[in-house]
């Protein structure tokens, strides 16, 4: 399993923001091969995007499609500050053990 992890430097509201990420780009990584889950996490005037797929490529093609929805609809309020991309190793919530390095 593999992630996308994304910081942004947030000049609008969060909450608001979150909720126009679940109308608009959940909905498309759900329609996309290989999404298995999406977080959004607000720290100290920064948003942080999490999303977990079956494939690097995967992960990296919803790169594509996450950057070409923020510019459509929340560029003004979002500025991404770095893109990662990475296995997941360990979740409880994916089942993913570090032990067997599969799923559980």
């Amino acid at each position: 399993m593999h992630a996308r992890l994304a910081r942004y430097m947030l000049s609008g509201d969060a909450q608001e923001l979150t909720r126009k990420a679940e109308d608009g780009i959940l909905p498309t990584f759900k329609s996309m091969p290989g999404f298995k889950a999406y977080s959004v996490i607000e720290s100290d005037g920064e948003l942080f995007s999490f999303s977990a797929w079956e494939t690097a490529e995967q992960a990296e093609a919803a790169n594509i499609a996450v950057a070409d929805w923020v510019a459509e609809n929340i560029g003004s309020e979002i500025q991404l500050i770095e893109s990662r991309f990475g296995e997941v190793l360990l979740s409880t919530t994916l089942g993913v053990s570090s032990t067997t390095g599969a799923r559980v």
